[in-house]
């Protein structure tokens, strides 16, 4: 009993302890409420939907604060993010000695700035950024478009938290 005792005050104090020495997370904002409109992305791709893929995924990032609303074109926001999707690649790798192509990597080259509306300075500017993820062919073209699709989600729910948690970032630092 004494043993047990001792080691959930353990916990406690190891519970406590961010708390008491004025730890804060940095990707949570309990600033004054901002709002931050997502401008649609240019694509200048062949994927037809990866503009509005790219939207709906930072929305749904943008939706897990409280203190930030995401609103929609020509709404008054304190913040404008807009980018634009550069290109869409997908090269075949081949395995070493076979000459068949088992995997392919899906890369996305992106570029995003985030404005500050009432004083008109650019917060953020990235003017490219590449993202890759590797997928593998499939028995079927069915199987190897939905990995390929897959991986594409994967690239922009990433680009989208890295998004996100730059502007609570940037926002945490105001």
């Amino acid at each position: 009993m004494k043993t047990s005792g001792r080691i959930l005050i353990l916990i406690l104090v190891i519970l406590c302890l961010p708390v008491s020495c004025g730890y804060r997370n940095p990707y949570i904002y309990t600033g004054p409420e901002q709002t931050i409109q997502i401008n649609p992305w240019k694509n200048r791709t062949s994927d037809l939907g990866l503009s509005s893929r790219m939207s709906r995924s930072l929305q749904r990032w943008f939706q897990k604060s409280s203190a930030i609303k995401a609103v929609s074109p020509g709404k008054a926001a304190n913040l404008l993010l807009a980018g634009e999707i550069i290109s869409l690649d997908i090269p075949s790798l081949t395995s070493a000695g076979t000459g068949a192509t088992s995997e392919v990597k899906v890369i996305l080259t992106v570029r995003y700035v985030l404005k500050d509306q009432s004083s008109n300075l650019l917060l953020l500017e990235i003017p490219s950024e590449t993202w890759t993820e590797s997928y593998f062919i499939g028995s079927s073209n069915t199987q190897t478009a939905g990995n390929e699709a897959e991986a594409l989600s994967l690239i922009i729910d990433d680009i989208s938290e890295k998004i996100y948690l730059n502007v609570l970032t940037l926002l945490n630092r105001r």
